[in-house]
């Protein structure tokens, strides 16, 4: 399988998802439009990931980059490719439906629980999950909801988590790709973000936490969202 990954920083790596797709065969290659790389030049893929980044869609003069990242999704949509997204590539999903990027209630930052709603327990791609368990978040934004989009979790400060957008584009507010190494690596760089807030944990608390587990779920969740992708896939060739 092809997978094509968009950073957004040299800080923001994608962490253990890089390590699954090479223990599992899978051609793995990043692009970084901040570094002036052409997204729209990538090449085929058969999966789309979108990873996070200190940029914001409500910015978009800032970074115009992003518009080309968008024009991508639309096209990878088209296309019925696989689409995964995490925090602000979570937010550009939903652009690229016509969904605006909010404001997220509270400020994110540290290991808090999401809880998943009726929809999410059900979803294939969270089927065996706890009703709450922990994940990573590091965030003041939020993606937007298509008017079919299915909220599948949302935590104390936001209600947007984890979106399901169509049977193959998931959208992730909140992170479990970021290891701990990954972790240390955002807390140099971005040392405003842990400004306190009711939703902001210490960097000693940071460091502390067990992200082993966090990241043992996304790869549970990249396993299912490959056979999902594949079983969709069937399903369309068999009508």
């Amino acid at each position: 399988m092809n997978i094509l990954c968009i950073m957004h920083a040299d800080f923001e790596t994608p962490g253990v998802i890089e390590n699954w797709a090479v223990e599992n065969n899978h051609r793995f290659n990043l692009c970084k439009p901040y570094q002036g790389e052409n997204c729209l030049n990538s090449g085929d893929f058969d999966l789309l990931i979108v990873m996070g980044g200190p940029q914001s869609p409500l910015e978009m003069e800032k970074d115009p980059y992003l518009k080309d990242e968008i024009t991508l999704i639309k096209e990878a949509i088209i296309h019925d490719k696989m689409i995964l997204g995490f925090c602000l590539g979570a937010q550009l999903i939903g652009e690229a439906l016509g969904a605006r990027t909010q404001r997220s209630p509270e400020k994110e930052v540290g290991v808090f629980p999401i809880s998943l709603t009726k929809e999410g327990l059900n979803d294939p791609l969270l089927q065996g999950f706890p009703s709450s368990f922990p994940v990573i978040h590091w965030h003041n934004d939020m993606p937007g909801k298509t008017q079919h989009a299915q909220v599948l979790a949302f935590s104390a400060g936001c209600p947007h988590q984890i979106i399901k957008y169509a049977s193959k584009i998931y959208g992730f507010q909140c992170h479990l790709e970021i290891t701990l190494e990954g972790i240390q690596q955002m807390i140099n760089a971005c040392p405003n973000d842990l400004i306190q807030s009711i939703y902001t944990q210490t960097p000693q608390t940071l460091i502390t936490q067990n992200y082993e587990l966090i990241n043992e779920k996304m790869c549970q969740i990249l396993e299912k969202m490959v056979s999902i992708g594949y079983v969709a896939d069937d399903k369309k060739m068999a009508i």
